[in-house]
C-alpha cells in the first residue's frame, strides 16, 4: 500500500505567482506595471479564480511540481540502470546500519523527548555512512545562493561519483500503526532563492517505522520510495505574522497608552 503524502504551499505564493503571470498574459499587460487601483482589482480577481479551482480536491504530480518550481527534472528510476541501482544499494546498506545503530541501548535518540527530534540523528548517520564510501559523496544540499541549508526538502544530496548521477534523499520517521494514515507527513514549499533542488536527479523518500514506545523507540522496518511516482495535494491557506497583525493603524484599543 502506497504512502499517502500531501503537499503544502503556505500562502499560495507559488500558485498565485503562476496564476498572476497567466492572468497578465491574457490581459495583454504586465500586472507589476499596473496602477494601485488596477492591482487591487486584479488581486480580487486572482483570489476569485483560485477559490474556484477547488484545489484541495485536485492531485498533482510531484515531478511536475518540482519541474515547474525549479526547472529541474525528477528522474524516474530505471531498475535496469546500474548507476541508479548503485545509489539504491548504498541507501539500502546505510538504512540497515542506521536502524541498527538507533536501536542500540546507548543510541543518542534514547535521550530525546519527541520522535521528531530523532530525524536529525538519522540524517547525520546516513550522511556519514554514505559519504564514507569512496564511490559516493553525501552532503547537505546547497541553495541557489550556494549555502548549505538544513531546513526544507530535500534533506540529503547523494552523488554516484563514477557516473555523476545525483539523487536527493528525504528520511522520514513514522509510527508503524500510522503507515496508512491520511494525515499529512510530507511537505514541499517551492522557493526560487532558497531552493535546494539544483540538478536533474532521482528523488527518494526513506521511511523508517517505529513501535511508538516514547523515549525508548525501536525501529522496525524501512522502505525506499521513488518520488517520481508521487501524487500530491495542495493545502491552500492565507497567512500573516504578528508583525502584520498588530499594526498601529489597525489596532482599535490597547491596554497600554
Amino acid at each position: 500500500m502506497k504512502l499517502r503524502l500531501f503537499l503544502i504551499i503556505p500562502g499560495l505564493l507559488f500558485l498565485v505567482a503562476l496564476m498572476a503571470f497567466e492572468f497578465g498574459l491574457r490581459k495583454g499587460r504586465d500586472i507589476k506595471t499596473q496602477q494601485p487601483e488596477e492591482k487591487i482589482k486584479t488581486d480580487h480577481e486572482l483570489i476569485s479564480i483560485l477559490l474556484e479551482q477547488d484545489l484541495g480536491e485536485r492531485t498533482f504530480s510531484f515531478a511536475d511540481v518540482i519541474s515547474a518550481a525549479t526547472g529541474k527534472e525528477v528522474l524516474p528510476v530505471d531498475q535496469e540502470n546500474k548507476n541508479a541501482q548503485a545509489i539504491i544499494n548504498i541507501i539500502h546498506s546505510a538504512a540497515e546500519q542506521a536502524m541498527l545503530l538507533m536501536n542500540e541501548s546507548d543510541s543518542p535518540i534514547k535521550r530525546l523527548r519527541r520522535i521528531n527530534e530523532a530525524s536529525a540523528s538519522f540524517e547525520e548517520v546516513l550522511l556519514a555512512i554514505i559519504d564514507a564510501d569512496p564511490n559516493f559523496s553525501c552532503s547537505i544540499p546547497r541553495t541557489s545562493e550556494g549555502k548549505e541549508q538544513r531546513s526544507g526538502y530535500p534533506d540529503l544530496r547523494i552523488e554516484h561519483l563514477p557516473s555523476k548521477t545525483v539523487a536527493y534523499l528525504d528520511p522520514k520517521l513514522y509510527e508503524q500503526k500510522n503507515r496508512t494514515s491520511s494525515l499529512r507527513t510530507f511537505y514541499y514549499e517551492p522557493k526560487k532563492r532558497s531552493s535546494k533542488v539544483q540538478e536533474n536527479a532521482h528523488h527518494f523518500l526513506l521511511g523508517f517505522s517505529h513501535d511508538g514506545n516514547d523515549g525508548n523507540w525501536q525501529f522496525l522496518d524501512w522502505e525506499l520510495v521513488d518520488l517520481s511516482k508521487l501524487q500530491v495535494r495542495l493545502k491552500a491557506e492565507f497567512q500573516a505574522s504578528n508583525r502584520e497583525l498588530y499594526l498601529e493603524e489597525s489596532t482599535l484599543k490597547s491596554r497600554n497608552p
